[in-house]
């Protein structure tokens, strides 16, 4: 059987599209990013996601289904106990998480927080669950007299510094994260230490685009590692280095939004298209979960979608017949619930090549690792001891695959 040559997996961060089976565990009954979002602003038009078969997978007002979709569609349930991008993106690519990272809802024990102090010679301000953009109108004129970084978390396993990036040059507040990430290990061992740079006038703060993610490594190979020692290319944009902490990565852009996401994603595209090298584009959007989830925005989030949905033109202008694009999510994260936290939701999958089977109905898939051991068996990476059910048989059309 003929493999392809290069696979593209673009993750609309946090589309979740429905409730797990388990979500009242955490507090996420009747979450369903997608349709509640198309629900809250009358409708989507999403015409190139819709003739791949985003609307066969979920009812979603204004994407109907597509009589003869040009990909297979299907939606994936998560297996590792949490609902934050960590876990998702590991799953993803094999690993699966079976404990949760830790959480603090009341903040960081003190013992924690004074030893940051001492290590980085001054206090902190906050250390408490809070919104990230509620956080710096707070507290963000006291950061501005006294240089003093702010600490906050969520709902999810994440050790956020916040800091002006006219008081806190950049290189510091990195500093300042990898610190943190030396500290939290062992049973305080979160996923991610997140630097959050801010900049504005009291009543006017924004935060930039210069976000850095500290995140543990993964506790084993995934799909990446393997990939990468077959000789395999592997390309990533946004935050998916990362996530993985550099592991398995070849090459990485850091990205200011979406668009630039997906400019990325045909850069690398438009460098690979007539190389005889098997090639891994790996790609976050994480201006969904980022901007307009967690604010809880669904008319942000639609349109968000909608230039998405634009911007994914270029993408399928490039593929060739030896191409596999995924289109994926990593949790959920519905902008008209109350929470503004992630939401435990399943993942929608689309699978197309130009050379593929249309239209195959993947069902629910029992992990979202499926999405690794299909782009795995469809580059013939050989694997070893990771979770996940490849659908590449199923995608696979005879004779030209």
């Amino acid at each position: 059987m003929k493999q392809v040559k290069r696979a593209v997996i673009i993750v609309f961060d946090s589309l979740g599209v429905g409730a797990l089976p388990d979500a009242a565990q955490f507090g996420d009954v009747g979450s369903n990013t997608l349709a509640n979002t198309a629900q809250a602003v009358g409708g989507l038009n999403l015409p190139n996601l819709a003739k791949l078969g985003l609307g066969n997978i979920i009812p979603v007002k204004g994407v109907r289904p597509a009589s003869q979709p040009l990909g297979c569609y299907g939606k994936m349930a998560e297996l590792s106990q949490g609902k934050d991008t960590t876990v998702g993106h590991w799953e993803l690519m094999g690993v699966v998480k079976k404990e949760p990272f830790p959480v603090y809802p009341r903040g960081f024990p003190p013992e924690i927080i004074r030893l940051f102090s001492q290590k980085i010679g001054r206090p902190v301000l906050g250390n408490k669950p809070a919104s990230g953009t509620a956080i710096i109108a707070e507290l963000g004129e006291e950061h501005l007299k006294t240089g003093y970084p702010i600490v906050y978390t969520s709902a999810d396993s994440v050790f956020q510094i916040a800091a002006h990036q006219d008081v806190v040059p950049l290189t510091q507040l990195y500093r300042w994260c990898k610190t943190a990430r030396q500290i939290l290990t062992g049973r305080h061992g979160v996923a991610r230490v997140i630097a959050r740079p801010f900049v504005g006038q009291p009543g006017q703060f924004k935060r930039t685009h210069w976000r850095k993610d500290f995140s543990l490594p993964p506790p084993s190979k995934t799909v990446l590692d393997f990939a990468k020692e077959h000789g395999v290319k592997v390309l990533a944009a946004g935050k998916i280095s990362e996530i993985f902490a550099g592991q398995g990565i070849t090459a990485t852009v850091h990205t200011k939004s979406n668009q630039d996401t997906f400019k990325q994603v045909v850069t690398y595209m438009q460098q690979t298209n007539l190389v005889n090298q098997k090639t891994i584009i790996f790609a976050n959007l994480v201006d969904f979960d980022t901007i307009w989830g967690h604010r809880n925005d669904p008319a942000g989030y639609a349109q968000g979608l909608t230039d998405a949905d634009k911007e994914l033109s270029s993408v399928l202008s490039l593929l060739n017949q030896a191409d596999l694009l995924i289109i994926t999510a990593d949790h959920g994260c519905d902008p008209t619930t109350p929470s503004t936290d992630h939401s435990r939701e399943y993942a929608p999958v689309i699978a197309y090549s130009p050379l593929l089977k249309k239209g195959v109905n993947l069902g629910i898939r029992g992990s979202f690792a499926d999405v690794g051991q299909t782009v795995a068996a469809a580059l013939d990476v050989k694997l070893q001891n990771l979770a996940g059910k490849s659908f590449w048989q199923q995608l696979a059309a005879s004779p030209s695959f």
